[in-house]
């Protein structure tokens, strides 16, 4: 190495001062030329020497390596962000008929913080959503989301005019807000296979929503009541997803060569609603008590996890976590033990948007 440095020395020299010796005579008589000339050649050299030493060439390796490392940081972030999301608080506000109304904010832990999840206004919820087609597919938790999101896009006002509509039983709902050419299509799918004949719907079709949030589970632990048989259903469900999700879509061409070209289809951001937090000393019937309590509940989640559905378990779908939000709003947050104030369903509306946000590499 010493040799080499040597060697890169003597050559600098050469270079350096022979063609400067020489060329100084003739410019003599004017400095400023002279001037440049020299430090033109004394760059070259530079450059030419740079090789050798080690230092110098870690260094600007080193500032390269920093910016490397910071872009991975960021995707840290971002992936560490998703699991922040459920971060939430309620408080309560006493009313005048000594009923409370929940409110809710994320928590302001450090983490949480640098990740400056947001409560978005109904212009940032408009901009963000404008030109989806959004579908909601479920049971009454489904409808109830439902209801948050479109009090964010419309406003009390307009809501207080759907809502007869939006709360018919046990049907459907469809709606176009023409202010931002968005289409919302709440779905009746109370049980799994609603789900899955749905997806195979939009399978069928070749024709997928933007946003997809589907739930069920309810009215499988009430009326079947058989963990093993949602967990098959779920499987069933999982791999009926996975056919759903576009990667491409392909075509033969009209030319007659037989052979067929790949364009490239945008995959929907796939959502699932998690079942409630079940207060069983609150539910309104016998069957209900009986059939819903902490056990069967636990052993029907644990049935979703085992399904690989949920990307938390390695799955498609991210976990709207109602039954987190339910249980930090609480027994003061419900009437029936099962359906919450609207406080939860805002809130998993605000972490799903959140989700988009992320997910997009989106800021307001």
């Amino acid at each position: 190495m010493l040799g080499a440095v040597q060697l890169g020395l003597f050559a600098a020299g050469v270079v350096l001062f022979v063609p400067m010796g020489m060329a100084g005579w003739h410019l003599s008589r004017n400095k400023m030329l002279f001037f440049s000339c020299a430090l033109f050649i004394t760059l070259a050299v530079g450059v030419h020497l740079v090789p050798y030493f080690p230092s110098v060439t870690s260094f600007l390796s080193s500032g390269s390596s920093s910016g490397s490392d910071s872009s991975s940081s960021v995707i840290v972030n971002r992936d560490s962000c998703f699991s922040l999301l459920h971060q939430v608080a309620f408080d309560f506000q006493e009313l005048s008929n000594n009923s409370k109304r929940g409110s809710w904010k994320w928590i302001e832990s450090e983490n949480v913080v640098d990740c400056d999840f947001q409560k978005l206004t109904k212009n940032d919820a408009s901009d963000l959503l404008n030109g989806s087609w959004v579908v909601v597919a479920g049971d009454s938790q489904a409808r109830l989301m439902v209801v948050s999101l479109l009090e964010l896009l419309l406003g009390e006002t307009k809501m207080e005019i759907i809502k007869k509509d939006l709360f018919l039983r046990h049907s459907d709902y469809n709606i176009f807000v023409d202010e931002i050419g968005m289409k919302l299509d709440f779905i009746w799918a109370p049980y799994m296979s609603n789900l899955t004949d749905l997806i195979m719907g939009f399978k069928e079709k070749k024709s997928y929503p933007d946003v997809f949030v589907m739930g069920a589970g309810l009215w499988d632990m009430l009326h079947v009541n058989n963990a093993s048989e949602y967990g098959v259903s779920l499987k069933s469900l999982k791999d009926s997803v996975v056919l759903l999700l576009p990667v491409s879509s392909v075509f033969a061409n009209g030319d007659g060569s037989g052979t067929n070209n790949v364009v490239p289809v945008r995959s929907p951001n796939l959502f699932w609603l998690g079942m409630p937090k079940l207060i069983s000393s609150m539910l309104k019937t016998d069957e209900k008590r009986e059939k819903m309590d902490d056990v069967m509940w636990q052993a029907y989640n644990d049935e979703l996890y085992r399904s690989k559905l949920l990307q938390q378990s390695g799955g498609p779908l991210f976990l709207l976590d109602v039954h987190s939000l339910s249980n930090n709003c609480g027994a003061d947050c419900t009437s029936d033990g099962m359906h919450y104030q609207g406080a939860v369903y805002e809130a998993a509306v605000h972490i799903m948007l959140n989700g988009l946000l992320i997910e997009s590499n989106q800021k307001l």
